[in-house]
């Protein structure tokens, strides 16, 4: 008697997820530089996030930290960066925690904010023991991706995407497929 080979469903692209106006909106306020309104928003997002366990939390808390800090704000921004930073690494996301960490350095070093960026280089230090290995992703620069999602209006960076594949990344805030053109 033969044996079936077991039905495999056919690879399907991820469809688009329903994008809060919110979130959008807090887009559109970091897009127009209302950066302390950004901030509010942002901050909501982020504690709802939290409060659900979401795994785009610290993704949030990051983008509301930079929305404080761009309105001159550090004391509400500062706390969203730690706590942002240091979701990622209990986490284990050594990557996404070094990446972002070492961006919001460079960010804060640009504002002329040695304080706070030294701030964020202690918590990098203490928190990525210097022999641990920082996991790298896939280079995917041969594919080039739109600045923004069209779903949710938030930067792509092809570098801090995760990738579905050779030419679709998900974008870090909504989740749905972005793509690329090679």
């Amino acid at each position: 008697m033969r044996r079936r080979r077991p039905l495999r469903r056919p690879f399907r692209q991820p469809r688009n997820r329903r994008v809060p106006p919110v979130l959008k909106r807090a887009n559109k306020l970091m897009q127009n530089q209302d950066y302390a309104e950004a901030g509010v928003a942002f901050e909501k997002i982020a504690r709802d996030a939290e409060r659900r366990r979401g795994p785009r939390a610290p993704i949030f808390h990051l983008r509301a930290g930079r929305a404080y800090i761009l309105s001159e704000n550090l004391e509400k921004g500062m706390p969203h960066l730690t706590r942002g930073l240091t979701m990622l690494a209990a986490k284990k996301q050594s990557e996404a925690f070094h990446r972002f960490g070492q961006r919001a350095i460079d960010e804060l070093r640009e504002l002329g904010l040695e304080k706070e960026s030294q701030e964020i280089t202690n918590l990098l230090e203490k928190r990525l023991p210097e022999g641990e290995e920082v996991e790298r992703a896939h280079d995917k620069s041969h594919t080039k991706l739109p600045t923004q999602c069209k779903s949710c209006g938030a930067p792509i960076h092809s570098n801090e995407v995760r990738w579905i594949d050779e030419n679709t990344a998900e974008c870090l805030f909504c989740g749905n497929p972005v793509r690329g053109e090679e």
